[in-house]
C-alpha cells in the first residue's frame, strides 16, 4: 500500500491563518488610534477581532474536516490565536481600559502554555481539555467587549452599553480564573507524561 502524500501547505485553513497573523498590526493600530478615544476606530478594531475570531473557528473546523491538517497549521494557528488576544489584552491595557496585571496574568499563562504545547509535540499531542476551550470562548467575548466602545454610547444606548460591558467584566473574570486553572492542569498532564517516559 502506498504511503499517503502529505497534505500541501497551501490550503484555505492556512490562509486563513496567515490572514489572521497579517491583521493584528492593523487591528492594533485601530484599537490604538487616538490613545483609544475614537469611537470609530474602536468599532473598526472590534470587527477585525470579530472577523479574527471567526476564522480561527472556520480554520480549525475546516482543517479537521477535510483532513488538511499541517505542521504549518499546528504551529501558526495557536502563535496567530495567541497574537491577537495578546495584542488585544495589551492594547486595551494601554489606553486604560483593562488592568494591567489580567494582561500580565494571562499572556504569561497563554505563552508558557503556547511554547511547552508545541515543545512537546513532536513527542506527545496534549489536546485542549473542556476548561480551556471555555477559557478561550470567556476571553474572545469578554476581549470583544472592551475592544468596542459599548461604554461610551450615548442617545438612549448607553444602558444597553452598560449591560454589555458589564457583562464582559464579568466574563473577563470568569476567563482570569480558567487562564490559571486550566494552566495548571495542563501542567499536571505534561509531568503526568513526564512520569510515564513519553516526554524526554
Amino acid at each position: 500500500m502506498s504511503e499517503q502524500a502529505p497534505v500541501s501547505n497551501w490550503n484555505v485553513p492556512n490562509a486563513l491563518t496567515t490572514l489572521r497573523i497579517l491583521m493584528v498590526p492593523f487591528f492594533g493600530y485601530a484599537l490604538l488610534h487616538d490613545g483609544g478615544e475614537s469611537q470609530g476606530w474602536r468599532w473598526v478594531a472590534y470587527v477585525l477581532f470579530a472577523v479574527a475570531m471567526v476564522t480561527d473557528k472556520i480554520d480549525g473546523d475546516l482543517a479537521r474536516k477535510h483532513g488538511l491538517i499541517t505542521n504549518f497549521g499546528k504551529i501558526a494557528d495557536p502563535i496567530a490565536d495567541k497574537a491577537i488576544t495578546g495584542m488585544a489584552f495589551i492594547g486595551l491595557s494601554v489606553i486604560g481600559a483593562l488592568w494591567w496585571w489580567v494582561t500580565i496574568v494571562v499572556l504569561i499563562r497563554e505563552w508558557s502554555v503556547t511554547f511547552a504545547r508545541l515543545s512537546v509535540a513532536k513527542q506527545v499531542v496534549i489536546p485542549a481539555k473542556q476548561s480551556g476551550k471555555v477559557k478561550t470562548m470567556a476571553q474572545a467575548l469578554a476581549l470583544g467587549g472592551f475592544v468596542a466602545p459599548f461604554k461610551d454610547l450615548t442617545g438612549g444606548w448607553d444602558a444597553f452599553g452598560d449591560v454589555v460591558w458589564w457583562a464582559s467584566a464579568i466574563l473577563m473574570g470568569v476567563a482570569v480564573v480558567l487562564t490559571i486553572t486550566s494552566g495548571l492542569e495542563f501542567a499536571r498532564d505534561v509531568l503526568r507524561h513526564q512520569r510515564a517516559g513519553a516526554i524526554r
